[in-house]
């Protein structure tokens, strides 16, 4: 979509999508193909590392020395880029190697016990674990529009969340576990606190191959055996401090604070999901790299006033980034910006100005590596996706729109424009529409973010030593919090909104070759813009 900037270093980018590729497979298959696709991918990237060491120690032989003399100097890069080469294969085989290994490791640790057997015959199963996510409601459209879950604008009588398994009891078996299930319950579960230990009763059926969770568990008793731990007790504290604070704001601000503070979805009305999903401004609710930006630049920016030095301002940053990673729970967008922020950290303690590109790579690698499972993530893909193009895509759009804009409205409008193009080929292989107006929607609330995220941080901070302060600051985040779901309301209304779009990969591929079209199509005219301006300039 636009020329790489000059001096981007790309050299990770191979060994980023050599773990990509290979771990979305890995994670779907038994163990020992994954081990010997490791074995064969380590052996690869050692025939390369020989290769490359070879290329350099290589020298002509003397009759070839004089035939190279005699015919003139060799291009000086050859050799250099041809080792260059290798040795970026071979750092792509390391790392998929790496990534395989991690995968067969994890998957071996997960086919202990029984629980695969009983999942694969939909068991009936006690089992004990620790709950791992938010118990959210599941409310449908047609519930949303009788006015609630339950037709009469009650609480939902269905919740889901992900239990860490510790042990399973099932047709005659027990034993010890380490996986995940997606359990779906009643309205008892809307009282299991995060990071509490139940013991959960239920039948299993599985989950699709590939999935982190290996399967799921319809719920029909839950008990607590034990409360959540001091730093989950705490961590809830600070998250319904927010929600009393926010209770008694208009409904649109009473959802979105919470929600676009520490990623808290639960009360935002199911017409405003839906408009914002129309208008393209449903990511604002999911806690990822935008909200990690705007609080480490607030951070930053009161350290550098308070004129703290650089390791001290990196090290604020960090200790920002890790309590807002446990206060919103690791999800693969937040993991992923967090791991972006710590290397930003990094590179501010080592005195060394941060390189985005290198840094995405070496974020995907990692998170990979940790978690294969990651690379079936439509979240984590959309996010590394969206990171890469404001990277790579936006500066050169920006350049381009500022020959006929004001240079601060060509970045505003370059940054969502490449980041839109970017996500919606993978966004219509699950939502087959394209949302129209979502480049403008995203430049008109742009900065309702910043004060909504910190205000809403502040109020949460606030709430367990000073209520009325929090109240106020919740009253405040209401302001930016109501011009968001008003611009959203507003863009669904609009003829055209969400324009129907074929599904599925086929839908994913005309809409890469209607962007890139269209791209092309303006570099073009721009183009003959600019040549027939030069003819008019020269003389006759």
């Amino acid at each position: 979509m636009s020329e790489t900037a000059p001096g981007t270093d790309l050299r990770l980018v191979p060994a980023a999508l050599a773990c990509w590729g290979v771990a979305g497979p890995a994670v779907g298959l038994d163990v020992v193909p994954v081990v010997v696709a490791a074995v064969v991918s380590a052996a690869a990237a050692a025939g390369c590392a020989l290769a490359a060491g070879a290329t350099l120690r290589r020298r002509p032989q003397d009759g070839a020395a004089v035939h190279r003399a005699a015919a003139g100097p060799a291009p000086p890069t050859a050799r250099p880029l041809r080792s260059a080469v290798v040795a970026s294969a071979a750092l792509a085989l390391v790392a998929a190697a790496i990534t395989l290994a991690s995968a067969a490791a994890q998957l071996h640790e997960r086919g202990r016990g029984p629980l695969d057997d009983l999942v694969r015959e939909r068991a009936v199963v006690e089992v004990v674990g620790t709950v791992r996510a938010e118990v959210v409601p599941l409310v449908s459209r047609w519930s949303a529009a009788a006015g609630g879950a339950d037709g009469a604008g009650g609480a939902s009588t269905r919740h889901r969340t992900v239990l860490a398994v510790e042990q399973v009891t099932g047709r005659g078996r027990t034993g010890a576990v380490r996986a995940d299930l997606v359990v779906l319950g009643g309205a008892e579960w809307a009282a299991v606190p995060y990071g509490s230990t139940v013991a959960v009763t239920g039948r299993l059926s599985a989950a699709a191959p590939g999935q982190a969770p290996v399967g799921w568990l319809s719920a029909t008793t839950v008990v607590v055996v034990r409360a959540p731990g001091s730093m989950d007790r705490a961590v809830a504290a600070v998250r319904s401090g927010l929600l009393a604070a926010s209770d008694g704001l208009p409904p649109d601000a009473r959802g979105l604070v919470p929600g676009a503070a520490v990623g808290d979805t639960t009360r935002v009305p199911a017409e405003l999901v839906e408009a914002m999903r129309d208008t393209g401004l449903l990511h604002l609710t999911a806690v990822s790299g935008g909200h990690f930006a705007v609080l480490s630049l607030a951070v930053i920016g009161v350290a550098t006033a308070l004129r703290a030095p650089r390791a001290l301002r990196a090290a604020v940053a960090g200790a920002a980034t890790a309590a807002f990673v446990l206060l919103v729970h690791p999800e693969p967008s937040v993991v992923r910006a967090a791991v972006m922020g710590g290397l930003s950290v990094l590179g501010m303690l080592l005195g060394r100005r941060g390189r985005a590109v290198p840094a995405l790579g070496t974020a995907v690698v990692v998170l990979l590596v940790v978690d294969p499972w990651l690379s079936r993530s439509l979240g984590f893909a959309l996010s590394v996706v969206a990171t890469a193009a404001i990277v790579l895509v936006a500066p050169g759009w920006a350049l381009a729109l500022g020959r006929v804009l004001p240079r601060w409205l060509a970045v505003a409008l370059a940054v969502p424009a490449a980041a839109q193009a970017a996500c919606a080929p993978l966004i219509v292989l699950v939502d087959p529409a394209v949302p129209l107006y979502a480049v403008p929607a995203n430049l008109l609330v742009a900065p309702a973010v910043p004060p909504v995220t910190l205000l809403g941080l502040a109020s949460a901070l606030t709430a367990g030593w000073a209520p009325g302060a929090a109240e106020a600051l919740a009253r405040a985040a209401s302001w930016p919090a109501g011009w968001i779901a008003t611009v959203a309301r507003a863009g669904a209304e609009l003829p055209g909104a969400r324009l129907p779009w074929p599904g599925g990969s086929a839908g994913s591929a005309a809409l890469v070759a209607v962007t890139v079209l269209g791209v092309a199509a303006v570099r073009g005219a721009r183009a003959a813009s600019a040549a027939r301006a030069r003819r008019t300039r020269e003389p006759s």
